[in-house]
């Protein structure tokens, strides 16, 4: 005889706010990782970098962009999670058990794209709003916030300038999709199923603590080459080849500048949104009914 469970399930923008909650508390580590970045020959170090930008522009200044950073988060993740999420929903088998590895990678894969392909715009646009106080005053760009970086890249440097390095940012959400969504339901499912944990925030804050290093040593060598493809004046990068060839010049770790902030912002954005994402699951979800 057939029995049946009622289980929580996200609904389709869980995703987007939780990963702009966790952009509020994350985003001064995701200034310093974009300003590591974009440094060519030279290397200051984040304890430095962090000292420059609080004698310039106060505490203040490590929250340069945060409008940016939220508007991406809105769309680059609320699309990814959403498209994930819904599909995962979709086509998970009635008994309970959850879809293939190969299958939720897939799915985090084409979310990811999607997402990516959304939010480029604002993350161009958080970029250069994070890059500005680096630069000589005469050289800033000078963003009062998101609307207005995207009003100014249209008008100055036409619409299809807010796609630029649009092939990267669609390249690194595959990989940080797959990475933190794919890799963070089953590595959640293997812990469970040791018998020694429960559906908690421990094992919520492990999942995502190890999904978030996966993500990102995945995508550190395509982010370093969207921040700089994205901050490039319009005709500096002619290709992504030579952008390539130009990064690797600098040596093989030129790939993964940055890798220790990146991985300080990631590790916890990347638990502190399955967190928030699974709160939001277990109180607001949808119930559905799952049959033994």
């Amino acid at each position: 005889m057939s029995k049946a469970t009622e289980i929580r399930v996200s609904q389709w923008y869980f995703g987007g706010l939780a990963s702009a909650g966790a952009a509020c508390v994350t985003h001064p580590l995701d200034l310093l990782k974009v300003q590591m970045q974009t440094q060519k020959g030279k290397n200051i170090s984040m304890l430095k970098l962090t000292g420059i930008v609080l004698k310039n522009q106060g505490v203040m200044g490590l929250y340069n962009g945060i409008s940016a950073s939220l508007l991406r988060q809105l769309t680059y993740s609320t699309a990814r999670f959403g498209i994930y999420e819904m599909a995962k929903q979709h086509l998970a088998p009635k008994n309970g058990q959850p879809i293939s590895f190969f299958m939720s990678a897939f799915l985090a894969g084409l979310g990811g794209f999607a997402g990516g392909f959304v939010g480029n715009p604002a993350d161009l646009v958080n970029v250069r709003m994070q890059n500005d106080v680096k630069l000589p005053p005469e050289q800033r760009r000078n963003y009062k916030n998101a609307i207005h970086g995207l009003w100014k890249v249209a008008t100055e440097e036409g619409v299809l300038r807010l796609w630029a390095g649009a092939s990267m940012t669609c390249s690194r959400a595959v990989l940080m999709t797959i990475g933190q969504l794919s890799f963070y339901d089953k590595i959640k499912e293997l812990l469970l199923g040791t018998k020694y944990l429960e559906d908690n925030v421990f094992t919520h804050v492990m999942s995502s603590l190890l999904a978030g290093g996966i993500a990102t040593t995945l995508t550190q060598p395509v982010d370093v080459l969207k921040t700089r493809a994205m901050n490039a004046k319009p005709g500096e990068v002619k290709s992504i080849l030579t952008l390539v060839v130009g990064t690797a010049k600098e040596g093989p770790l030129a790939f993964f500048k940055g890798y220790i902030p990146a991985f300080a912002r990631l590790a916890p954005h990347t638990v502190l949104t399955f967190v928030f994402l699974e709160q939001l699951r277990i109180n607001f979800g949808t119930i559905k009914a799952n049959t033994f």
